[in-house]
């Protein structure tokens, strides 16, 4: 009865053989490699002989893991074997130059060529145990090549997740010079126009789940997104922003409760720190008005940011609100003040300024008109009389 199992010396024999033949069978895999994939002519010369060495390593490989296929190892440590001993031949960088489809073609057609190439080289005897193993062998190729473009995606990941983050830092740091640019480009950022800094708390979750959400809905309105976690904050930078409001509205899902603060728009991403440093300034004393809408605009929380300290609040608010007032008709400045001195009461202040109520309410819409900020409206009159406060107090500072 016969036994079951390899003859070893049938397969002593065929590894000899192969062993003779592995020069003609690279030979053949690169024949084949240049006669039927226009890529590889593409390819640098550098490139294309880096090709022929994993084609020659393939090759190689076969042949000592046809001599070693019956060792104990186990199925993981033949895959890592095989990654390492075929890909580990070409630096890390041929990932990047060719793609994972294209590898799959070159290990499928190095697999062909040496299973054509077979019928001619081996005894009639031996071909179909050799058929046999390198049907096996293609199998574990293919669970080699995954592995090696897994590991090389799950590398350039965590590199573009650094890179990304540094970015994001440069900007909230005023470091917008032309490395930022450069690191910016590389991380696929276009210049798409106007850049917004949305600053808002942490949504629960894996953060490179959350980014990836973030990514897919600015892609989705046209936008370009660099995200970055400071602290228990994610900072997204959009580009291409056009509708400040719009755009933060669309992301306030991805972020966690509280509230969602964004900058004003900045001309490109070397100015964005300007949006940032609002946007910063604002997200730390948004709970200060409760009401506030979400998401809400740094330029909103004016007030509450000048109360906090910010010079930077105050003086934007006295350019915007105060000098119009006080440089343009100087009537509204002196209405504006008699109004809140009387109560906010039109009567009142008619009566105080001798005129007739009618002209107390056309000027107090003149103010409006000027400024952009309504009296009639209370969170705006309330950032109106921040406005002179800040304003008379810049005039006794500058005397």
């Amino acid at each position: 009865m016969p036994t079951s199992g390899p003859d070893p010396a049938r397969q002593a024999r065929a590894l000899e053989a192969l062993r003779r033949c592995e020069g003609q069978l690279g030979t053949a895999a690169m024949a084949g490699m240049e006669a039927s994939k226009e890529w590889f002519s593409d390819l640098t010369a550098e490139d294309r002989a880096w090709v022929g060495t994993i084609l020659q390593a393939g090759v190689k490989e076969f042949i000592r893991w046809f001599g070693g296929e019956s060792a104990s190892a186990g199925a993981a440590s033949r895959d890592s074997a095989i990654a390492a001993q075929v890909f580990g031949a070409a630096p890390r960088a041929l990932t990047g130059v060719i793609t994972l489809a294209q590898t799959v073609e070159l290990v499928r057609l190095s697999i062909e060529v040496v299973e054509q190439n077979l019928d001619g080289l081996l005894e009639a005897d031996l071909a179909p145990l050799v058929h046999d193993a390198l049907l096996r062998y293609g199998r574990e190729m293919a669970f080699a090549t995954a592995e090696v473009y897994a590991r090389a995606a799950e590398t350039r990941g965590a590199w573009d997740a650094r890179l990304e983050a540094l970015v994001v830092d440069s900007v909230l740091r005023a470091e917008g010079d032309a490395g930022v640019l450069s690191r910016a480009s590389a991380l696929g950022w276009g210049e798409r126009g106007s850049v917004v800094v949305v600053l808002g708390s942490m949504a629960q979750g894996e953060a490179i789940t959350v980014f990836d959400d973030v990514r897919r809905t600015a892609r989705t309105a046209g936008m370009d997104a660099l995200c970055a976690v400071q602290g228990d904050r994610m900072v997204v930078v959009l580009g291409g922003a056009t509708d400040p409001g719009g755009a933060a509205a669309s992301l306030v899902d991805h972020f966690g409760s509280g509230p969602v603060v964004h900058g004003p728009p900045a001309d490109d991403l070397a100015q964005a720190w300007t949006s940032a440093a609002a946007a910063l300034s604002a997200h730390r004393v948004a709970g200060a008005w409760p009401a506030a809408p979400v998401p809400v605009a740094a330029d909103d929380l004016l007030p509450e940011r000048i109360l906090a300290g910010d010079a930077a609040a105050r003086s934007q608010l006295v350019a915007q609100v105060y000098g119009p007032l006080a440089h343009g008709r100087g009537v509204l400045l002196e209405t504006l003040e008699a109004w809140f001195d009387h109560g906010r009461s039109v009567e009142a202040t008619a009566r105080a300024l001798f005129l007739h109520p009618n002209t107390i309410r056309y000027r107090l819409r003149q103010v409006g008109e000027t400024t952009g900020l309504a009296p009639s409206e209370p969170r705006q009159a309330h950032t109106l009389a921040i406005a002179l406060t800040c304003g008379r107090l810049e005039e006794l500072t500058s005397q």
